[in-house]
């Protein structure tokens, strides 16, 4: 299993980040996520998430919020099987625009599409595949300070 952290980055004008992504070897599966990655050996995953938000967006987050919850998926990603378990944490972006140069792999430069910020209304009217499914109403409920303030557990 690999472990990774994901952030949830809201702007001032409370809209989300999303990464929109596909499989290289299957063009027709694609779907929305949350920038993140995987942990480095040694890393802590508060310092995972910013490196990962740095490396994919070009923002620099002084701060990572609480965690929100955990996801443990397993899915098929160009031919191979995979298995995941990423954290979720909350993050605020003074910024819309990078700050520094986007780092992609090459595997990430080959499934990327786009990365946009949407607003509650607009993703809760998205008819793609977003990750986790449960992305409109997590969201909703954070908005509305609804939100649980215990890590919640997903599993996809």
């Amino acid at each position: 299993m690999r472990v990774g952290a994901r952030v949830l980055l809201l702007n001032r004008d409370d809209e989300i980040l999303l990464i929109h992504a596909r499989d290289p070897d299957d063009p027709s599966h694609h779907w929305w996520e949350l920038p993140g990655g995987g942990q480095d050996a040694g890393e802590k995953l508060e310092d995972t998430a910013r490196r990962e938000i740095a490396e994919e967006t070009g923002l620099i987050l002084d701060e990572i919020g609480r965690e929100l919850w955990t996801r443990e998926s397993r899915f098929t990603y160009r031919g191979r099987e995979h298995h995941r378990l990423d954290h979720v944490y909350l993050a605020h972006a003074d910024q819309d625009t990078p700050q520094v140069a986007l780092h992609h792999t090459a595997n990430e430069r080959a499934g990327l599409i786009e990365r946009r910020w949407w607003s509650a209304a607009a993703i809760s009217t998205c008819r793609d595949k977003l990750l986790p499914v449960e992305l409109p109403d997590l969201l909703q409920a954070l908005l509305d300070d609804r939100f649980p303030l215990t890590p919640l557990t997903l599993t996809a």
